[in-house]
């Protein structure tokens, strides 16, 4: 710890830029956010130390991972294949992106009651910006969601599924599942560091919203009543990635959803960020 410390120090921004040179609390949020950004190292390292740190001494590592959701894509692939009466060829695929997708999200919820209690030992003996840990927590999901998408093209290469250009779409969709889940967990994080009884509400939650998000069904089989779906932020989040990953683009109200989504997480966190960040420190 003390080795890192000192390694730390030589790399942080001056104080001023840290606390805030303004001396508001917007643009001490907003300095936080920019000088966290610059630690990027730093917080590279850290997010893969996390990894390394939940799968030592395993023989898979992450990995493992992976080859529990390829188990239950086949195992729940064939079978839904059969209560639906649809082709194994069309929905083993939906449902394997699907389950990609929906593992980063659901993982961004979570553990993001952790986001800061977690790293209580950084918070009382190293001077970092707090955004320092959000980023790290989304590199580490990050690169779990790149372990994973191995069964993505096991699954492309078994079905001989080409995408073609339209994949690229999803590099852009990608990259907003993870601002969200990022905003998301800076929101939860701060919250369940004053109530630490949010994360089983959180946990409860999310196990709804995943039998009523369309991972293991598709959306044509609701027969006319698919406008639940509208109000389904998961939805369209999941949406904007899997579609461009099956070689279709998304539609325009997946994208002016995900975009109103993204205004008020954005709202949300910021406002909640802005107001409570100075005292993080005092209630982890």
């Amino acid at each position: 710890m003390t080795a890192l410390s000192d390694n730390v120090r030589r790399r942080l921004p001056p104080r001023s830029v840290i606390q805030g040179g303004l001396g508001n609390a917007p643009a001490m949020a907003l300095n936080d956010i920019v000088s966290g950004a610059s630690l990027w190292r730093l917080w590279g390292q850290l997010g893969w130390n996390d990894i390394l740190q939940r799968y030592r001494r395993s023989l898979l590592g992450p990995f493992w991972l992976t080859v529990s959701m390829a188990i239950m894509v086949i195992a729940l692939g064939v079978l839904y294949a059969e209560l639906f009466k649809v082709p194994v060829g069309k929905l083993m695929p939906y449902m394997s992106v699907g389950l990609l997708v929906w593992t980063l999200i659901s993982s961004f919820l979570t553990e993001a009651g952790t986001l800061f209690t977690g790293s209580e030992s950084y918070i009382k003996q190293i001077r970092l910006p707090y955004s320092v840990y959000v980023y790290r927590s989304c590199w580490s999901k990050l690169i779990i969601f790149a372990h994973n998408a191995i069964i993505y093209f096991g699954v492309l290469l078994y079905f001989e599924i080409w995408p073609g250009t339209i994949a690229l779409l999803a590099l852009p969709g990608l990259l907003l599942v993870a601002l969200n889940g990022a905003l998301m967990s800076l929101c939860i994080g701060l919250v369940s560091a004053r109530f630490r009884d949010i994360p089983q509400v959180i946990g409860s939650f999310v196990q709804i919203a995943f039998f009523v998000t369309p991972i293991f069904w598709t959306p044509d089989l609701l027969k006319g009543r698919s406008f639940a779906l509208d109000f389904n932020p998961f939805y369209h989040l999941l949406e904007i990635v899997r579609g461009p990953m099956l070689g279709t683009v998304p539609s325009s109200e997946n994208y002016l959803a995900v975009a109103l989504i993204t205004l008020v997480n954005a709202v949300v966190a910021g406002t909640l960020f802005i107001r409570f960040r100075a005292r993080i420190s005092y209630w982890v």
